[in-house]
């Protein structure tokens, strides 16, 4: 996209309004007094010079809209009540070339409400004052021209700006959408590789084996199967010292469940290695029957709850015999409390 210089276009801009301005000067001894078309001057270079100043958005305020369009009514009235319409009046009907262009700025800065009626406010004014033919004699139908572009460029570009907007902001959707398919593509391959890393020699000796295991060789089955599956259901609860101890307590007989609901997912990497520090802990300290590690998936002040069970004591009577004694139950902070 080619972006124009601001200061190219208020440097046009100033340029034609100085030489309307010349215009006049050159010609105040054409009207009967040259008052009236000095007053006139002094609107129209303060209306431009607002008009070209005020206001750091493209949009123009509405009170210098205002301002301009009673400018452009104004500056007629006083410039034509000196000057005969009969006559050949030259360069002295400068205002009509001025009104143009302070009305295509005002159009250029999205005021086309007061451009228009200013144009139109200066046709009728020239046909009360020398007809109809006048709008095609001094230049009034060129004036309407120049606001009719600036109309039609500033929806133009208005057009093209909410399309821009649209087209970055489906890009930046595209964009998310791709580094969410590449961080699930990413994941999928590294439990892949884990679960090969896993699961790959003992499927070997399996095969090598003809499936005929013996009853160790089963039981490291079933511990492959477990880690496995916490590969899967565990997710970011899992560090090389939580793999170790929960092994550690599989392999004395204990029921380990890892479930990561996405309750830690949000933590720095300082916050989680501390959560994950103390459930490595408490896993090494307990000695329940099962244990179950759980994320919030909302955002609750803990972060990880750990609940560790244990078989009744034998010859304890139990209401239900699915009944089991809490040996443990930890709910580890997200964040320490200072």
């Amino acid at each position: 996209m080619i972006a124009i210089p601001r200061w190219l276009l208020l440097g046009l801009a100033a340029l034609f309004s100085a030489y309307h301005v010349a215009l006049a000067l050159s010609t105040l001894n054409v009207p009967a007094s040259p008052w009236p078309t000095i007053v006139a001057l002094v609107l129209y270079v303060a209306a431009t010079i607002a008009s070209l100043s005020v206001g750091s958005r493209v949009r123009m305020p509405d009170w210098l809209a205002a301002f301009d369009l009673a400018v452009c009514i104004v500056l007629p009235l006083l410039v034509t009540s000196q000057l005969d319409p009969e006559n050949a009046n030259g360069y002295a009907t400068w205002y009509v070339a001025a009104v143009g262009t302070l009305m295509t700025i005002a159009a250029a800065r999205r005021q086309l409400t007061a451009a228009w009626l200013g144009v139109i406010a200066l046709a009728v004014q020239t046909v009360f004052w020398a007809g109809p033919l006048a709008l095609g004699t001094l230049g009034v139908i060129g004036s309407i021209a120049w606001v009719a572009i600036a109309h039609m460029l500033s929806a133009a570009l208005g057009t093209a700006a909410r399309e821009a907007r649209r087209y970055a902001h489906a890009e930046r959707e595209a964009a998310e959408w791709q580094a969410a398919q590449d961080a699930h593509l990413f994941v999928g391959q590294a439990r892949l590789v884990q679960t090969n890393r896993i699961a790959a020699p003992m499927l070997r000796r399996i095969a090598d084996r003809g499936g005929v295991l013996t009853e160790p060789q089963r039981r490291e089955c079933r511990m492959l199967e477990a880690a496995i599956r916490d590969e899967i259901r565990g997710r970011m609860l899992l560090t090389d010292d939580v793999r170790l101890q929960v092994q550690r307590a599989r392999e004395r007989g204990a029921v380990v469940t890892l479930l990561d609901e996405g309750g830690i997912d949000d933590l720095d990497a300082e916050q989680r290695e501390r959560v994950l520090a103390r459930l490595a802990e408490a896993i090494a300290g307990s000695k329940a029957d099962r244990i179950v590690v759980r994320t919030a998936a909302d955002t609750s002040a803990a972060a990880v709850t750990v609940v560790g069970l244990v078989e009744p004591e034998p010859g304890v009577p139990a209401v239900d015999p699915e009944d089991l004694d809490v040996e443990v139950w930890l709910e580890i902070p997200r964040r320490i409390l200072t």
